[in-house]
């Protein structure tokens, strides 16, 4: 299996990121070819979600055209109007009447902090898809990655940068599976080939540190509430049922505690959203196997891209 780092290319999908005017809070769209099958693995204890049809069993929505991730925490999530216009404008959704009704589902991070009353909204959401349509840049402090940080046991002036990357992995036959992460978690980012953190509160001289050895040791999180989050969507070109997706979305979440010390804390609101956009044979295990190293690489680079990226700093100091 390969890695193809800073590519998004199963399926047909394409990325969007669109970033408010003062940099610091943005949105990012998941533009699928066709209404697909999906599912959602909820890790976090503070989700902030909108038309999550897939959670309910039964539902007569089971496919999405599209997903959101923002920033903005639950205002962030007005950005899915602007997403559900603009499909509709493509003539997308499932037909209701005379009407057709697109399936967007969203889930939110909270930047709050450093973003303050600035939030995505309907008109970001609008800009996000055209961004998908046209083309642009979709990794780093950009989209809902403007505002991450990661690392906030030591308070937000001690937090490392987070953001947003893609990453393919391509099996021997061709699948491709696609996964982008945006990362702005409580925890340390710790690469688990290498054991060195790459993200997380910062010492006074400079060192990553262990936020599990600070809760350890005793020291009372100073950013507990839900205000951290780790969000991802992931699209592959093989057909997967949407009993499917669901375990392969299982899967694919293990990246999380493979690099996020720790993860699905009750302060994280971690998503994970898998789409089957294809018709590639590909059983749900080594798709869900290729789509968690896809998002561990995610993870991991978009701390370093960030970390390269000295726009936005924690703390809301440009």
């Amino acid at each position: 299996m390969d890695l193809v780092v800073g590519r998004f290319e199963a399926g047909g999908a394409r990325v969007g990121a669109a970033t408010h005017p003062d940099g610091r809070t943005g949105c990012t769209v998941v533009l699928l070819p066709q209404a697909s099958p999906y599912a959602v693995h909820l890790g976090g204890g503070a989700s902030s979600l909108r038309q999550v049809a897939a959670q309910v069993p039964g539902h007569s929505v089971q496919s999405a055209d599209a997903f959101l991730l923002t920033g903005g925490s639950a205002y962030g999530l007005d950005a899915a109007g602007g997403v559900l216009r603009a499909l509709e404008a493509m003539g997308r959704g499932t037909p209701v009447g005379r009407m057709r009704v697109p399936a967007v589902p969203a889930a939110a991070l909270y930047d709050l902090a450093v973003t303050g009353t600035n939030r995505p909204d309907a008109a970001l959401g609008e800009q996000a898809v055209r961004m998908a349509e046209a083309g642009g840049p979709i990794e780093g402090r950009v989209g809902a990655g403007a505002g991450a940080t990661v690392g906030k046991a030591l308070g937000i002036d001690r937090a490392s940068p987070g953001g947003q990357a893609v990453v393919t992995a391509v099996l021997p036959e061709g699948t491709r599976v696609s996964a982008l992460a945006v990362v702005n978690a409580f925890g340390s980012v710790r690469d688990p080939e290498t054991g060195r953190f790459e993200a997380g509160p910062r010492a006074p001289d400079g060192r990553i540190l262990d936020t599990e050895d600070l809760i350890l040791q005793g020291a009372p999180p100073e950013m507990t509430g839900p205000g951290h989050t780790t969000l991802a969507a992931i699209v592959t070109d093989a057909r997967l049922g949407r009993e499917e997706c669901l375990r392969a979305a299982w899967l694919a979440s293990q990246a999380l505690p493979f690099c996020i010390r720790p993860t699905w804390t009750a302060w994280d609101g971690d998503v994970v959203f898998l789409a089957s956009c294809g018709e590639m044979s590909c059983s749900l295990h080594r798709v869900g196997l290729a789509a968690r190293a896809a998002l561990q690489e995610a993870i991991l680079r978009a701390v370093r891209l960030a970390r390269e990226d000295s726009r936005v700093v924690p703390g809301g100091r440009a």
